[in-house]
């Protein structure tokens, strides 16, 4: 066997054994300013790239709360619906330069920090929401045949709906 067959079976297994093909990805994204001070008081900024100052955070999660929509834009899961299978993975990948959950819920709803859930009634599920530090991942694997809603229990505008049936139903 030629080592370019062999290289090519050695990458097929380890991406089996690892479910690198079964998994798909949702990205949890900011783009919060690492050069802001202002984001210090609250845990900082990882992110190399991002712009978003918090006064900028600030106007206009104040500013969209009075249109009934709520948060930054920036702050997002990418993409927020997938399709999956019973078997299959999905991978949660925090590429922000935050702190996020990605929380199962019943009901979208408010999270853990008040200033950040006007108008909202908290999610019971974010009592005790696990948190993704930026550069983390979550795998999420054996979700029950039907609709699952996700949000970010710090940024609850941070919503994803996962929808599971077998592949012959799709």
């Amino acid at each position: 066997m030629s080592s370019l067959i062999r290289s090519a079976f050695a990458v097929i297994l380890v991406s089996a054994a690892t479910g690198a093909f079964a998994a798909d990805k949702i990205s949890i994204r900011d783009y919060c300013d690492p050069n802001d001070p202002g984001w210090a008081p609250t845990g900082g900024c990882v992110l190399k790239d991002g712009d978003v100052t918090v006064a900028e955070f600030n106007a206009l999660l104040t500013s969209v709360l009075s249109t009934a929509v709520v948060g930054h834009p920036a702050w997002r899961f990418q993409p927020s619906f997938v399709e999956t299978e019973p078997e299959g993975a999905i991978r949660v990948s925090n590429d922000g330069g935050r702190p996020h959950t990605f929380t199962e819920v019943a009901q979208f709803g408010g999270g853990m920090v008040p200033p950040l859930n006007k108008g909202l009634v908290e999610a019971p599920e974010c009592a005790s929401a696990k948190v993704i530090p930026p550069g983390e991942h979550e795998l999420l694997r054996r979700l029950a045949v039907g609709t699952h809603l996700f949000q970010c229990c710090i940024h609850p505008w941070m919503r994803a709906l996962v929808k599971v049936e077998p592949e012959e139903v799709r």
